[in-house]
């Protein structure tokens, strides 16, 4: 990326109702896979739609690469909205970011957990069997994975790995910020330091399983969706996705991952959304009566994210217990958690999300720790 170029000029900021819609399809496509994997309803469901429940389970756990392609790309975004040096400490960054997501993430684990005091005598095998102090600490310090505690609810990982991939990003960012070098330099080494971070990820260090826990894994999809964010900014923005396409055709030549295609994909579809949304175009395939509903399933998806699997266990525990039988009770069942997975998430984001946002906790701790970490 040259410094000698200046970024585009953008157009006042509106809802993306793209990212909206991407992040609303990919997480009903998490319930649904959810829904597939666990429990009576799901094999009830399996013998009336083998088809549709296989592909549930095979694919729809896949969608989370989206919210890491949305993820990177808002969080650049939000840290460095027109190719800006990055504003404000990074521990201070990361505690607001920690706050937003480990508050409502704890209230849902707690959620979990009285359900499954509740359904345990008829679903033993969706419970943990026992939960120590230690492993409700790594949870509410999303170290768990790393730690090797048992995930006490469904989704438990992607937490902690947000969490991580942020501070990476930001981290970068802080880095880029500090060097003795001339501004406009500065401004644009972030950027490549994190583009030679996509690159390394998506070559070297998704192709090993056993770093799953770490950030480093996931880095490409998050990258990935970063930098369609910076290329905005280009004049030179169609080379500079060309380069980002031919990144992830390498990544897959070199060793063919669906989750990665997956990742591409999304990254070329938000870039080519993005400039529509710039250009003041409407949102393709979305008429104007269904852009609030839109709105609506990307604000919440979040929450649904979170408190979809408490709805699972006891709709899966009253099938269990009045014995419902097969086929169309269970496609019935498997319909009604979906729509009060859905209508839960209104009332977790109101009541649980928004709050936990507005706290000052980020604050306090960033006055707690050391100066030069918060740096």
């Amino acid at each position: 990326m040259s410094s000698s170029k200046t970024p585009v000029a953008r157009p006042p900021v509106t809802r993306l109702l793209h990212v909206d819609g991407l992040k609303a399809a990919a997480a009903q496509l998490i319930v649904l896979h959810h829904l597939s994997a666990y429990g009576p309803v799901a094999e009830a469901v399996e013998e009336l739609l083998p088809a549709l429940m296989a592909w549930a389970y095979q694919y729809g756990r896949m969608a989370v690469q989206v919210f890491l392609v949305l993820g990177g790309f808002l969080t650049a975004r939000a840290l460095s909205s027109q190719g800006q040096l990055l504003e404000g400490g990074w521990f201070s960054l990361l505690a607001r970011r920690y706050q937003r997501l480990a508050l409502p993430f704890m209230g849902a684990v707690l959620l979990t957990l009285a359900c499954s005091a509740l359904v345990a005598r008829w679903l033993p095998e969706l419970v943990p069997a026992q939960v120590g102090w230690g492993q409700l600490l790594a949870h509410a310090g999303l170290v768990h994975g790393v730690l090797g505690y048992e995930a006490l609810t469904v989704g438990a990982w992607y937490v902690a790995i947000d969490l991580q991939l942020f501070a990476l990003l930001a981290g970068v960012l802080a880095f880029s910020r500090g060097l003795a070098l001339p501004r406009a330099w500065r401004r644009w080494i972030g950027p490549g330091l994190v583009a030679v971070l996509t690159a390394a990820s998506l070559l070297v260090f998704n192709r090993d399983s056993a770093l799953d826990n770490w950030g480093l894994y996931f880095f490409g999809a998050y990258g990935l969706g970063a930098l369609v964010h910076w290329l905005g900014l280009l004049p030179q923005r169609r080379l500079g996705l060309m380069l980002l396409a031919a990144l992830g055709l390498a990544a897959l030549l070199l060793d063919f991952r669906e989750r990665i295609a997956l990742a591409l994909a999304t990254a070329l579809v938000l870039a080519w959304q993005q400039r529509r949304h710039e250009a003041g175009l409407p949102l393709l395939l979305a008429p104007p009566r269904l852009q609030p509903l839109l709105a609506h399933l990307g604000t919440h998806s979040y929450a649904l994210f979170l408190v979809h699997f408490p709805i699972c266990l006891l709709i899966n525990a009253l099938f269990e217990r009045h014995d419902l039988g097969d086929g169309w009770p269970g496609l019935m069942a498997m319909l009604a958690a979906w729509g009060l997975s859905n209508l839960a998430a209104v009332s977790f984001y109101r009541w649980i999300e928004q709050p936990a946002g507005r706290l000052r906790l980020g604050a306090l701790l960033a006055r707690l720790w050391p100066r030069t970490l918060r740096a």
